[in-house]
């Protein structure tokens, strides 16, 4: 088998009008950001329809140009993409290639799409995301990412080797090269080279969005029980409780971020079980969640609410004794029969230092939403029903927060990916050889000035993950502003 181009037979049609299009966009995009440095301040007047007009002049005409050119290299590179679908293997190029292995995510994006847009006006706020540009950017780039990861981690899908396995020869290969012959692999090719340690790097970036998708959201959720329900009491109740609880979270926030990480995965520290215990107090929020939930909305029809708090809360007990109990640690108290999950060590660790570090700014943002909505009409009336506290705060304020709270949900996801990436980077927590993309980044980074190929997927994946989660808030805020 020959080593694989970038582009394939397309190449030698589309490259050129590729080329030439991407610099005319470029140079266009630096006239306007140029001429809109020194053009006079125009107030841009409205239509009858109460739509804005387009600016007028040349810096109108440029903006226009970059508008066009844009879509026309959008196009572009979906006739790479579609192109290299429909051809046989060793035409299509890279590029080509790799879109066949991501053909489960073409489908499954088009199918959420579908769906989503003919039901947008039933599904509320993640209907109205669809109305927003930068929302639907945002949100395909996140569920590009979930899709892999789904279909990796679950299916076995789109990667083309094994993640660890290497191959000799291979070391920091260039992408597109051809395994040596009389090697057992199925697939012909390393898309995008390989590693220092001669492994796939196309097969390891794929495989690193498992290792995200299934710490960061995770992660984010359980910083959000925690602080959810630390933040409502202190911002309903105030007094000495909101002086404790503020004082706890000021003095976590204090800490260096890297600094507590350190602490926190030092094999010193993981031998002392400090991990597992903190797990044991973390992962208890959402059985107490869910718990208050319930009882403070049925509490007044007894028989429901037994039901209803044996449903949510024995599942949840079940998997949060099976979570925090693990072999080898001092808190292994469920029996192995009864063990339905079992999380390696390292990503442990992680996931309870993410959660620590995440959940004092969560507690804050609640608490600041509480002090402001508790003084709402709405509230004043929920409390000369005679309601409960705990009803007023999740059944009256929680949902009126819940604007600024998804928007937030959806940045600190970005910032968690973030971290993940920069512990991987340092080395901490997760197991050295592990895909995750901070640790191939660091690998890579190693001998960048010799060999680039290494370093750039994981580092594009990590970016293109982050920028459309920070897509994805604008687009919510947007859209949530309009209610």
């Amino acid at each position: 088998m020959e080593m694989l181009s970038w582009t394939g037979s397309l190449g030698t049609l589309l490259n050129p009008v590729a080329t030439a299009h991407f610099i005319a966009f470029a140079v266009a995009l630096v006239a306007q950001i140029t001429m809109g440095f020194f053009a006079a301040e125009v107030k841009l007047q409205a239509n009858t329809d109460g739509t804005l007009m387009k600016r007028g002049g040349a810096l109108g005409l440029v903006e226009n140009a970059v508008k066009w050119l844009f879509l026309v290299l959008v196009v572009v590179v979906v006739i790479y993409v579609v192109g290299g679908l429909l051809m046989p293997y060793g035409k299509a190029g890279i590029i080509g290639e790799m879109s066949k292995r991501f053909i489960p995510v073409w489908i499954a994006l088009v199918a959420t799409f579908t769906v989503s847009i003919i039901f947008k006006r039933k599904l509320g706020l993640y209907g109205k995301l669809f109305d927003s540009m930068i929302g639907m950017i945002g949100f395909t780039l996140v569920m590009f990412w979930v899709f892999t990861a789904i279909f990796v981690g679950v299916f076995d899908l789109i990667a083309t080797h094994d993640p660890l396995s290497q191959i000799s020869g291979l070391k920091n290969a260039k992408p597109g090269v051809a395994l040596p012959e009389g090697s057992e692999e199925l697939y012909a090719n390393y898309l995008l080279g390989g590693d220092n340690l001669a492994r796939d790097i196309f097969s390891r970036m794929v495989q690193g969005s498992v290792i995200v998708i299934m710490i960061a959201p995770l992660a984010t959720i359980f910083a959000f029980m925690v602080g959810i329900t630390l933040g409502l009491p202190a911002g309903y109740f105030g007094g000495r409780l909101d002086t404790i609880l503020s004082f706890l979270a000021n003095l976590i926030l204090a800490f260096p971020v890297i600094l507590l990480f350190y602490l926190l995965v030092t094999p010193e520290i993981v031998a002392t079980g400090l991990p597992n215990y903190m797990a044991s107090f973390l992962f208890i929020f959402p059985l107490v969640f869910f718990g208050v939930l319930i009882n403070s909305r049925f509490y007044t029809q007894p028989k429901r609410n037994r039901v209803l708090l044996a449903v949510v809360l024995v599942p949840l007990a079940v998997v949060y004794l099976s979570v925090i109990s693990q072999t080898g640690s001092p808190l292994h108290i469920w029996p192995a029969a009864l063990d339905l999950i079992d999380i390696p060590g390292g990503i442990l660790v992680v996931f309870v230092s993410v959660v620590f570090v995440n959940s004092p700014t969560v507690f804050r943002i609640v608490r600041g939403l509480a002090l402001d909505i508790k003084t709402r009409d709405y509230v004043a009336a929920a409390q000369t029903r005679g309601e409960g506290t705990w009803y007023i705060m999740l059944w009256e304020i929680l949902p009126n927060a819940r604007g600024p709270l998804i928007v937030d949900f959806c940045l600190r996801i970005g910032y968690t990916t973030i971290l993940l990436g920069t512990l991987g980077f340092f080395g901490l927590g997760l197991p050295p050889e592990s895909p995750d993309w901070g640790s191939t980044i660091n690998e890579g980074r190693k001998l960048l000035l010799i060999y680039v190929h290494p370093a750039m997927p994981p580092a594009i994946a990590l970016l293109s993950m982050v920028l459309g989660l920070n897509l994805l808030a604008d687009g919510l805020r947007e859209e949530s502003l309009k209610d």
